[in-house]
C-alpha cells in the first residue's frame, strides 16, 4: 500500500488484553453494567506469566441489575474467548446490593489472564 493511501486514515489502535477482559465482562453482563474502575496488577509464577485484573461494574435500575445477577452466576464458569490469553480464575469479589431510593448493584471481580503460549 503506498504512503498516499495512508494519508487521512486514522491510526489503528492495538487493542490489549486488558481492552479485550473489560469487552468480554461487559458483554456478559449484556452491557447493562457501567465500568467503574480497572486495576491490572502483573502476575508470574514459575511457568506462567500474566495479569491479575479487578474489575469494579455499577448496575443500576431492575433491568441493570437482573443483568448484574445473571453476571454473579455466569462469571465463575464462563469460558472467555481471548486470543492468546487464558482466564485461568473468575471470582466475584464483593456485592453490594440496595434497593431504595432505586436498584443499585456494584460487583467486583478478579480475573487471572495467563498468557496462553
Amino acid at each position: 500500500m503506498s504512503v498516499e493511501a495512508h494519508i487521512g486514515r486514522a491510526p489503528r489502535i492495538r487493542r490489549t488484553a486488558a481492552d479485550r477482559l473489560r469487552e468480554a465482562v461487559l458483554a456478559l453482563a449484556q452491557h447493562r453494567g457501567q465500568l467503574i474502575e480497572h486495576h491490572e496488577k502483573p502476575w508470574a509464577s514459575i511457568t506462567f506469566a500474566g495479569a491479575r485484573h479487578t474489575l469494579s461494574l455499577l448496575f443500576m435500575g431492575d433491568d441493570a441489575v437482573a443483568a448484574g445477577e445473571e453476571l454473579l452466576a455466569a462469571l465463575p464458569d464462563h469460558e472467555f474467548a481471548i486470543p492468546g490469553q487464558l482466564v485461568a480464575d473468575a471470582n466475584v469479589i464483593s456485592v453490594e446490593h440496595r434497593l431504595l431510593p432505586t436498584p443499585r448493584m456494584a460487583i467486583t471481580c478478579e480475573l487471572l489472564l495467563l498468557e496462553d503460549a
